[in-house]
């Protein structure tokens, strides 16, 4: 690799929600809120229930045969259900006609180029050439010498050995001395906008139907779309429109402590939350000893987290956890906890003003690559100034919001009332005129951000369509981003899932074994992986 480092992982944690319903009879998805905040009674009282079992069988066959039985059925079960899936994913008129599948191809002197077919049938017998594309405008092209400018992705398995799911894929990671030398001396310039500012109201009153809180500021669908209007100097409505300063009187408030530390100047950050007790702390791995001294990783939590964390004895008076600082969130302004969640995803740059650049990582993954190497491959390497994953499998909005309603993401009127918000503004299902946009559906849980003006209004526009809709972020995405790519030459890194899944892993998905006496056949109730375990 001439001094690149090859990043690989064989491992899976992708969610696959057709299997999922498929074992659960669509009863999974509904109760996995209840699963992770109470996974230990689950686990308890699916052994209660599944020790019971017929004595006549024990009898008749032994209990190791019967064991054995079951695994055997299980398995048979198991093989049948994948290969359905398999089998529907692959044939679906509505997948063809509205996501298409994405193929994989070399880069091309180190520049990202990908495959994706996005209209169906009609488009295999059409010149696949026309689909190597940048990931993004602006993208850069490695120069020969660059030590990952003749990486390749290997060569995909053939359909008949290729495994269910998602999966990390590899990625060229230049040494950290490297990724480091290659940080930017100074910032990126902003398209057309150069100052931003914030809207700031003491009593926000709601004037209109639509949602909002008192923590957005409620802006009016006027606002909302001069906001979108670039400008060189703009104030947007961006949360935190009460008091003096964010988390001082504006809900999602600080300890004054922590206020003075969030002040403070860095050149990175990565930051993460947990809310409402919701995930299990990650601990992140692989970071180098200048990572160590020179970039904070912060873990915002509310008060309910934090009381567990005390009694668990995870939490003491030091405020760390690891390398996690962890920064207790007093006046959460919403109800919903992943909501609340959306508030440092999308606004740390009002919560850390004197910050260059930021990872965010949702609470539930793992960060197993050092930052100063994913800054570098996602942002510097490819002149981006924001990157985000694409989600693996749906490309367009439109079939999100049905994957969303089948899943019971959110109430369905609430989402068909967003979408249909959309289409009235001109969303379209995605297609090949958007290219070189790759897909309207990004994989939200990772965000790879330098903060400048452009991007600093990017997330404050995401988040107001948040607060005014569904908390589902991938729906409100693709309108905003296009929204200001019509006003200004400015355009987002969208990369592969796989390679997300190379730096960042999902360590906390809760699953369950029936107890056998040899053996126990297992199932992951997020990702839909079956192991046995002995």
């Amino acid at each position: 690799m001439n001094g690149g480092s090859l990043g690989l992982r064989t491992g899976s944690y992708g969610l696959l929600q057709n299997i999922n319903r498929a074992i659960a009879g669509g009863e999974i998805s509904k109760s996995l809120s209840n699963v992770r905040k109470s996974s230990t009674k689950m686990l308890s009282g699916i052994r209660e229930k599944e020790r019971p079992l017929p004595n006549a069988w024990y009898r008749y066959i032994g209990c190791r045969k019967f064991s054995m039985l079951l695994l055997i059925a299980f398995a048979l079960l198991v093989f049948a259900l994948g290969s359905f899936v398999v089998n529907k994913d692959s044939t679906s008129p509505n997948v063809l006609q509205r996501i298409g599948t994405l193929g994989i191809v070399p880069y091309v002197n180190g520049g990202h180029h990908e495959a994706s077919q996005i209209l169906g049938e009609k488009d295999k017998k059409k010149d696949e050439n026309r689909f190597l594309i940048p990931a993004f405008k602006g993208a850069s092209v490695l120069p020969f010498h660059h030590p990952c400018a003749n990486f390749t992705f290997p060569p995909p398995p053939p359909p008949t050995r290729r495994r269910l799911g998602p999966r990390p894929c590899p990625v060229c990671y230049l040494p950290v001395d490297q990724a480091i030398a290659s940080m930017p001396s100074s910032s990126s310039a902003s398209p057309v906008l150069h100052n931003l500012t914030y809207v700031l109201n003491e009593n926000p009153i709601k004037s209109e139907p639509h949602g909002g809180s008192d923590f957005g500021g409620y802006p009016s669908l006027k606002q909302r779309n001069d906001s979108f209007d670039i400008k060189e100097s703009m104030a947007v409505h961006c949360g935190f429109v009460k008091g003096s300063k964010p988390g001082h009187g504006t809900g999602f408030d600080f300890d004054e402590s922590d206020l003075a530390e969030l002040q403070q100047f860095h050149d990175i950050i990565v930051a993460s939350a947990i809310f409402g007790n919701y995930d299990i702390i990650q601990h992140p791995q692989n970071i180098s000893e200048e990572a160590k001294k020179n970039i904070p990783f912060y873990m915002f939590v509310d008060e309910e987290t934090e009381a567990f964390m005390k009694n668990r004895s995870i939490l003491s008076s030091s405020k760390r956890v690891g390398l996690w600082r962890i920064v207790v969130i007093h006046n959460v302004p919403y109800s919903d906890a992943r909501r609340n969640g959306k508030v440092p995803k999308l606004l740390l740059h009002r919560i850390f003003p004197n910050v260059r650049y930021s990872i965010w990582i949702d609470g539930k993954l793992q960060l197993v690559v050092d930052p100063y190497q994913v800054l570098e491959r996602f942002l510097w390497r490819q002149n981006a100034n924001f990157a985000i994953s694409r989600h693996y499998r749906r490309f367009d909005v439109f079939v999100e919001a049905e994957a969303n309603k089948a899943a019971g993401k959110y109430d369905n009127s609430s989402i068909d009332e967003q979408v249909d918000f959309y289409k009235k503004e001109g969303l379209t299902p995605y297609s090949e005129a958007k290219l070189p946009i790759t897909s309207d559906v990004p994989e939200g849980c990772v965000l790879i951000k330098e903060h400048i003006p452009i991007t600093n209004l990017f997330t404050c526009l995401w988040f107001n369509e948040v607060d005014r809709f569904t908390s589902r972020d991938q729906l409100s995405f693709a309108i905003v981003r296009d929204k200001i790519m019509t006003k200004v030459d400015w355009s987002i890194n969208m990369f592969l899932d796989c390679e997300r899944r190379n730096f960042v892993i999902q360590r906390d998905s809760i699953g369950f074994c029936w107890i056998l006496p040899t053996f126990f056949p297992c199932i992951c109730l997020d990702c839909g992986i079956y192991w046995f375990d002995g």
